[in-house]
């Protein structure tokens, strides 16, 4: 049996780039710390599998040193003023998919015939932002009422997400990467980032993450493809971000969702902070993390006292176990953007796209499945 020569630095750079170490590895691989060693070597199927078990391409492991990999789109996520490690594999493929669809669905919509969204670009870190929150609002056919009176943040988030794909942006909103349900994508990572383009523009959303926290993450991203900027970000309310774009992004993402003259309307300053925290919540749709951020907009707590209660309030929030399950094809097809799916299909259906490259961009293999997502989204 043949085997390959790979570096053993290399083999320890795959592990730790997985978030594994090389003992953690040990059980799939029995023989890994005495290749990590360079006392023996793994045969190609067995490299082949480490690649499938790493989320590493097999071409790296043959390099002669560790690769730098870097985000593919700029990264305005922080801790502490400084720059994230280095991006897991997950975060990485799941940007590549989103590329990969974007890029299939600009061409769809030139040949199509779309004109460019003119949207797009339209504002400026400097655009006034209760002025672009309300333009947008106004585009979206966001209304503060209309999310008020429905039942749960699911509800308000479906409707937020659909008003976005009727405007011509694909949203994907998934907690995996593509439809591998052990590979959980982390919002600790990130919350979402913004492809901008003018005929395709798209924002992923980490399924991963509280409902209410993606009405946020969400309205953030969309502030991003106004501003026309590509970006991976944190999307955190609390945050007073150095950059300007960031800053911006997260003024506009809280005016939208949560109007300051609303705000100052319905606050009653009388009643528990707690007890207004979570009326507010429910009568808005969003985080109560949001809406503590308006209150202390609006100057109902003090600095101090709202990072008290910020703070303590995010460490119940993270206590809260997620929710899983549903239809499998509802799930499908937000994971991939109603808008694509049904472009998809039809470009597939009218034989303009291979079975093939639509089940590799869909993520399942079967035909069967395919029908049925169609039908389930009206493409007959």
């Amino acid at each position: 049996m043949d085997h390959v020569s790979i570096k053993p630095e290399i083999l320890v750079w795959a592990c730790e780039r997985s978030g594994h170490s090389i003992e953690d590895m040990r059980a799939r691989f029995p023989k890994i710390e005495r290749w990590s060693s360079g006392e023996d070597s793994p045969t190609l199927k067995q490299l082949e599998k480490f690649s499938k078990a790493a989320h590493v391409p097999i071409g790296f492991l043959f390099l002669p040193e560790p690769p730098v990999e870097k985000i593919p789109i700029p990264d305005f996520r922080t801790v502490g003023n400084k720059r994230y490690k280095q991006p897991s594999p997950d975060l990485l493929d799941t940007i590549y998919i989103c590329q990969q669809r974007q890029e299939w669905y600009r061409e769809f919509a030139r040949s199509s015939g779309e004109d460019p969204l003119q949207f797009i670009g339209s504002a400026k870190p400097s655009s006034n932002v209760e002025e672009f929150a309300d333009q947008m609002r106004h585009s979206l056919g966001f209304d503060v009422e209309e999310r008020r009176k429905m039942h749960t943040w699911t509800d308000a988030l479906r409707r937020f997400i659909e008003q976005a794909d009727e405007l011509g942006i694909l949203v994907m909103v998934n907690g995996v990467v593509g439809n591998n349900n052990h590979r959980k994508l982390d919002p600790y990572e990130f919350r979402g980032f913004a492809l901008a383009d003018t005929l395709a523009p798209l924002v992923f959303i980490n399924g991963s993450d509280t409902k209410s926290a993606q009405m946020f993450t969400l309205a953030h991203e969309l502030a991003h493809i106004w501003l026309g900027r590509s970006a991976l970000s944190d999307a955190q309310v609390a945050e007073i971000t150095g950059n300007e774009i960031e800053r911006w992004c997260n003024l506009v993402a809280a005016e939208l969702l949560v109007p300051m003259a609303v705000v100052r309307n319905e606050y009653n300053k009388n009643a528990p902070l707690l007890d207004e925290m979570n009326r507010l919540a429910r009568y808005f749709k969003v985080s109560t993390l949001v809406i503590l951020r308006r209150i202390y907009d609006a100057g109902g707590l003090k600095k101090e006292q709202f990072w008290k209660v910020y703070n303590e309030e995010l460490e119940r929030l993270l206590a809260i176990p997620r929710g899983s399950g549903g239809n499998f094809y509802l799930t499908q097809a937000a994971r991939v953007s109603k808008r694509f799916a049904r472009a998809l299909i039809a470009s597939t259906l009218e034989g303009q796209t291979l079975h093939r490259d639509a089940f590799h961009m869909l993520g399942f293999s079967k035909l069967e499945t395919f029908r049925d997502l169609g039908h389930t989204l009206g493409v007959a």
